[in-house]
């Protein structure tokens, strides 16, 4: 019995079981582990979905995007490593999810909680007895950036990116449905790009089309100005929290999403954070506003431009690289607030 994919609902089955028919039940030891069973409690939304600001009401969480990631290159590789490499890369992440970057500074690159990834799979006798079993070294799964169909560089396909761009245009922003999903999934294949690397890229004109205006679509999304703010707002309160010793980093990768939320309840924080749950609509301005808390500044860009048949799309289709251009131009430098202050 699987502890986590018995547990999970009918709509998260039929996600999985487009992006692999045949599931591979020897990935359900590696998923019962307890490290990542922790990870089913933090939502890939980040934080937002905690705020009216977001229609957003679908919790997928980080190990829902960690085990589809997996079946996505289990899909196309059936090689057992950098399936285990797909699973295990985002174990490091804490609650809150890329809201630490913010905290740590690290909000262009949002990469800066993975250099731990190491250390804790290092310390998970669960994991390491299994790896030890399989013949499978540490350093051949801790690191899914030694694959390329795992994971490449912006603008390039990899299985991550693909995940949580379909993952999110489906459950928790609605863009697409389970037959267009399908649609686009089966028309990916492996193709050779021009750096002459393995990389997943689209057989079909029209359908790489598409897929570039949702994934543009969600770009803004990732970005845009609510979502800037909201990730900011968070690692403010938990960076007070975390000085004032009411939340201790130790604390982000061992408590609940939903018991952390019941510290800031439970604070000085509270009404700030409430009048944020509670906001219908974000204030933008050009002008740098006087006696509230704003933010302003920019974060990651996360973008696509696809292969097809081994050329990137913006190179053959002019409608996908105005999507493309649309999307990069999107401006970031508004100053956003709500109308509080946080003393």
């Amino acid at each position: 019995m699987c502890k986590y994919y018995d547990s999970i609902n009918k709509e998260l089955k039929n996600y999985f079981s487009i992006l692999e028919s045949n599931y591979p039940e020897w990935l359900n030891e590696y998923i019962d582990t307890k490290e990542l069973l922790f990870q089913q409690y933090i939502s890939v939304t980040c934080g937002t979905i905690y705020s009216n600001l977001f229609e957003t009401d679908f919790f997928f969480s980080s190990l829902d995007h960690s085990v589809a990631t997996a079946l996505i290159i289990w899909h196309f590789t059936h090689d057992k490593k950098q399936t285990l490499a797909g699973l295990f890369h985002d174990i490091a992440t804490p609650a809150f999810k890329h809201c630490i970057d913010f905290l740590n500074g690290d909000y262009l690159n949002q990469e800066s909680t993975e250099k731990i990834t190491t250390k804790i799979i290092k310390k998970s006798k669960e994991i390491t007895t299994l790896l030890k079993r399989d013949n499978i070294k540490i350093s051949e799964v801790d690191n899914y950036h030694i694959y390329s169909i795992a994971d490449n560089d912006i603008p390039k396909l990899s299985a991550d990116r693909l995940e949580y761009s379909l993952s999110n245009a489906l459950f928790t922003y609605k863009l697409l449905d389970f037959k267009s999903i399908k649609e686009i999934y089966n028309d990916i294949e492996i193709q050779i790009n021009d750096d002459k690397e393995l990389e997943l890229g689209f057989k079909t004109k029209k359908i790489a089309r598409d897929f570039v205006k949702v994934t543009s679509k969600l770009s803004i999304i990732y970005r845009e100005d609510k979502t800037r703010y909201s990730m900011q707002f968070l690692a403010d309160i938990l960076k007070r929290l975390n000085q004032e010793n009411k939340i201790s980093k130790k604390d982000l990768y061992e408590l609940k999403e939903i018991e952390i939320i019941s510290v800031i309840e439970s604070s000085k924080y509270e009404s700030v954070f409430n009048l944020w749950k509670n906001a219908k609509k974000i204030n933008i301005s050009k002008e740098k506003p006087q006696n509230v808390y704003y933010v302003h500044q920019r974060a990651k860009i996360r973008y696509i431009d696809p292969l097809l048949n081994g050329k990137r799309i913006s190179k053959c289709c002019k409608v996908a690289n105005n999507m493309i251009k649309d999307n990069l131009n999107y401006d970031m430098n508004n100053y956003v607030y709500l109308d509080f202050k946080i003393d």
